[in-house]
């Protein structure tokens, strides 16, 4: 015989009220982004819907404020650019136009 076991937690109306998403955010959430700011590597699993086989998908993100955000490798290159003619840069800004496919991102130096 197997006993089955609950635990009573809340009311789901509280828990929804005070629910915070476990996700990873985008850099282009940020008002601004420091030059200095720690890289980190960072993964995932995604289950492909059609195949139902488990991928794991590999990122690169910044931390702040103890959130996570991710930071695209376009924004890389774009920083790159900019950085060779303003090595000093302190601080850019990221700009998101599009959705899923057709995202794009702008890397705007801040003085």
């Amino acid at each position: 015989m197997i006993k089955e076991v609950r635990t009573k937690m809340s009311k789901i109306g509280d828990y929804a009220k005070d629910y915070v998403s476990e996700s990873t955010k985008n850099i282009s959430d940020l008002k601004e982004v420091p030059t200095d700011v720690e890289l980190e590597d960072d993964e995932f699993e995604v289950k492909d819907k059609q195949t139902g086989k488990t991928e794991v998908v590999k990122q690169k993100i910044i931390t702040l404020n103890n959130e996570k955000y991710r930071v695209p490798n376009s924004v890389f290159k774009q920083l790159k650019v900019i950085l060779e003619d303003n090595p000093n840069l302190k601080k850019f800004k990221v700009k998101k136009s599009g959705t899923g496919m057709e995202t794009s991102y702008q890397v705007i130096p801040l003085v």
